[in-house]
């Protein structure tokens, strides 16, 4: 569900990056308030294990189209809703500007649709209250799946509302919508049950963790080592292998566009916004898409099959390069945010 620019106009975009930073802004003044220094570490590791596992798209049966894990649910259930919010911006912050993934005018719609509605409307509003004082499994699942749900829902929603709104596409809001909903309910559905098997997890795990993302509990004296450790693993293996193996079908928000224009990518009014912002992230992506930029001539006749599968190999390569770097980057980003509003809030 990460929109390109094309959708959108430069005054939509701006609003968006204006509203996105305020809540950026808010955020950050909640967690240097309450932030608990252990949760540090966990900002990081896993902002890492979500930019890991939205490499990892999976396919919807009988659509053509594919999902991939939203992670802003999960984040909001181990962290709480303001650590999970700036958590979600770093991991997209860093897909935008160093894999293409996502464009630079989009990036404040972006990170609204995939972290305010999961971390301030599903995660408060629904899964909390579904799961209780007292959280069995089978309300812990139920809670994970239904909120998942309705953050998709929303974010989609969001998505044709912000692209209608720019007026610069062809793609009308009635038939827009009919496509974005049911297919992001589908992914939805999956992610809620990723969800809630991590949550599941942790709870066994550290149940204590779950209990501070309240912002009212503290994580204690315990080491958080074997938490942290299995989340790294998770992510080198899910970043650096499992990507190989991901859905190559559009994702929910490319589906839907070609449903209605017969393209993956819309083509909007190109104006002086649009052109300098795709030349700067042209130059900053240096994996774009998730693989190495293509430098290589064409395979001459006669080696047709071998360079067939030196480019598969170079895919491959590219791919996993992709998942290790974007995941320590991410990891960095958000450690060093957490580490900087513990500070501020030392000082204080």
């Amino acid at each position: 569900m990460h929109m390109a620019d094309a959708l959108l106009s430069p005054a939509v975009g701006a609003t968006m990056w204006g509203v996105a930073a305020g809540t950026i802004a808010y955020s950050s003044m909640k967690v240097k308030k309450d932030l608990d220094e252990r949760k540090i570490p966990l900002m990081g590791v896993l902002g890492a294990f979500i930019f890991a596992a939205q490499m990892i798209n999976f396919t919807i049966p009988a659509t053509g189209s594919s999902g991939h894990l939203g992670g802003g649910l999960l984040l909001a259930i181990l962290l709480g809703p303001y650590a999970a919010f700036l958590t979600i911006a770093s991991v997209l912050v860093v897909q935008s500007l160093f894999f293409a993934d996502g464009g630079i005018l989009a990036l404040g719609c972006n990170i609204f649709n995939l972290g305010f509605f999961p971390a301030f409307i599903a995660y408060p509003f629904i899964y909390r209250k579904i799961v209780g004082r007292e959280p069995s499994k089978a309300r812990l699942t139920a809670a994970a799946i239904i909120a998942a749900v309705v953050g998709l829902q929303l974010g989609a929603f969001s998505v044709v509302l912000e692209t209608v709104a720019s007026g610069i596409s062809s793609l009308p809001f009635s038939t827009f919508v009919a496509l974005m909903q049911p297919i992001h309910l589908a992914i939805g559905i999956v992610e809620g049950v990723v969800t809630a098997a991590v949550v599941s997890f942790v709870a066994v795990a550290r149940p204590e963790i779950i209990r501070g993302a309240t912002e009212s509990v503290s994580l204690g004296s315990l080491p958080l080592r074997n938490v942290f450790l299995s989340f790294l693993v998770a992510t080198l293996l899910t970043g650096g292998v499992v990507s190989w193996f991901a859905s190559e079908n559009p994702d929910g928000l490319e589906w839907a566009i070609a449903k209605v224009t017969g393209s993956e990518e819309v083509t909007g009014t190109e104006d002086g916004v649009h052109s300098m912002l795709a030349g700067l992230q042209e130059k900053l992506a240096f994996l774009p898409d998730y693989s190495f930029k293509e430098n290589a001539a064409p395979a001459e006749e006669g080696v047709a099959y071998a360079g067939e599968a030196k480019a598969d190999e170079t895919a491959r390569l590219g791919t996993s390069v992709a998942g290790g770097v974007g995941a320590l980057l991410t990891l960095v980003l958000a450690f060093f945010i957490g580490f900087i509003l513990k500070r501020r809030q030392q000082a204080a």
